[in-house]
């Protein structure tokens, strides 16, 4: 299943576990049944990271930006802006996010959040531990853009020699 796109994959995780999310709020209620659910993707988040870091060898910020240049971006499933690309920092806004078009056409937009923008700080701190993430909004909330930063954690060392590995 890993060969297929992204967005392909979360597709075929919502069909089932939107409705599972679902039966289980109205069981149990939202707020228990969303806090487990959300730690359990980070939790899965997390080591997708790792198992990641381990495949890609990503040591550096070139690297990252090649991952997400050469999967997710690639792809199609965020059409971006990049708005930062250097030894030390990657940045982009995401401008249009299918996998938002995805939730909202299955009527789980609510749940879009939890499902996929939930994995990303899980994702990158297991992926990446000397990097910094960052991001303040996301189109799945509303907002007009996802930003996404990624910085090196010691950007300063960086900066007075090092070559900005992670």
């Amino acid at each position: 299943m890993t060969d297929l796109p992204l967005l392909e994959r979360r597709r075929i995780e919502a069909g089932v576990l939107v409705p599972l999310i679902r039966a289980m709020q109205a069981e149990f209620g939202e707020e228990a049944v969303n806090r487990v659910v959300g730690s359990t993707i980070r939790e899965l988040a997390f080591a997708q990271g790792q198992e990641a870091a381990r495949a890609a060898n990503i040591d550096s910020m070139a690297a990252l930006a090649n991952r997400f240049q050469t999967g997710v971006l690639r792809e199609g499933s965020l059409i971006v802006d990049v708005v930062d690309d250097s030894e030390q920092a990657f940045g982009f806004n995401v401008t249009r996010c299918k996998f938002m078009e995805m939730y909202e056409a299955m009527g789980a937009r609510d749940l879009g959040f939890l499902l996929s923008c939930n994995r990303d700080f899980a994702m990158f701190e297991g992926m990446a531990p000397g990097l910094d993430f960052d991001r303040t909004q996301t189109r799945m909330e509303g907002a007009p853009h996802c930003d996404f930063r990624y910085r090196l954690r010691d950007a300063g060392a960086a900066e007075a020699g090092g070559k900005g590995t992670i």
